[in-house]
């Protein structure tokens, strides 16, 4: 049974991949783009299950008025994916609140409008499937790039609560993290605060991070959501990629070894 899919940030990247894997099987697709010159050609392509609309997930309202013309135009919801957002670089201290606010209005907000728009949709049908586009740096985090862990960090935890909240509905919630891709997201897309010399060693050290070296292939990853999304039982959380699963083993292998020897402290906290 074909899905309808709404899709933002569908000019490139994983939103074009998924959108274009979409299509191809038969499935329709909102996708959307701040130009939407850019999906043009899937309109052209895919006139009957295709709708290209003009967005900024920044737009509380837009985002709102976009699913819901999405959910009109089809007759229903089935999945939305939200995709858009943009890596910032900078060190902690060279952050400028303009920049952490406009990483957080994009990756985090933005998300939050389009997931709260399409929940009464949702409830209503009976069914359907949020796909939050997080990161390995969701859950893990690395020099050069605290604005974008925090967008993601957010955002994880928001879906977790959200997946337990909207299950009794029918819903699901999943959190694809990738690790690193080849796409434009540490290039034209990205965003870079002024640099402060003092860090010029720590940028160094982080721009020879292994994954750097064997980016996975963003073609490959179109098997791979539309098996997430035909899952009767999708799950909250899928690494895409090789590298985040050895990241996360030996992240939480540290934390958990942490904590175990700090317990004694955590029970003294805790009062007789």
């Amino acid at each position: 049974m074909s899905k309808t899919w709404f899709i933002t940030g569908a000019s490139k990247g994983f939103g074009r991949e998924w959108a274009e894997a979409a299509l191809g099987r038969g499935d329709s697709v909102a996708g959307t783009a701040r130009n939407p010159d850019d999906v043009r050609d899937l309109e052209e392509q895919y006139p009957e299950t295709f709708l290209g609309l003009r967005l900024d997930v920044t737009d509380h309202d837009a985002d709102t008025a976009a699913v819901r013309r999405a959910a009109e135009h089809f007759g229903s919801l089935d999945v939305v994916v939200n995709n858009a957002g943009f890596g910032h670089f900078g060190m902690v201290e060279e952050l400028t609140e303009d920049e952490v606010r406009a990483q957080l209005e994009t990756n985090f907000f933005g998300a939050l409008w389009a997931t709260q728009a399409a929940l009464p949709i949702m409830r209503e049908q009976g069914s359907g499937h949020i796909v939050q586009v997080s990161s390995i740096g969701g859950i893990s985090a690395f020099p050069t790039v605290g604005a974008y862990h925090a967008s993601k960090w957010a955002l994880e935890g928001l879906s977790q609560s959200l997946s337990q909240e909207v299950a009794d509905f029918g819903i699901h919630v999943t959190l694809v993290e990738p690790g690193g891709f080849s796409t434009d997201w540490s290039g034209p897309s990205s965003k870079r605060s002024a640099e402060l010399d003092a860090y010029d060693d720590v940028r160094e050290a982080a721009s020879k991070r292994p994954s750097a070296a064997d980016p996975g292939k963003p073609e490959a990853t179109r098997s791979a959501i539309l098996a997430v999304v035909d899952a009767d039982e999708p799950p909250l959380r899928v690494f895409f990629g090789k590298a985040p699963l050895g990241i996360a083993e030996r992240d939480y292998e540290s934390r958990l070894a942490t904590w175990r020897e700090w317990q004694p402290v955590a029970e003294q906290a805790h009062g007789s």
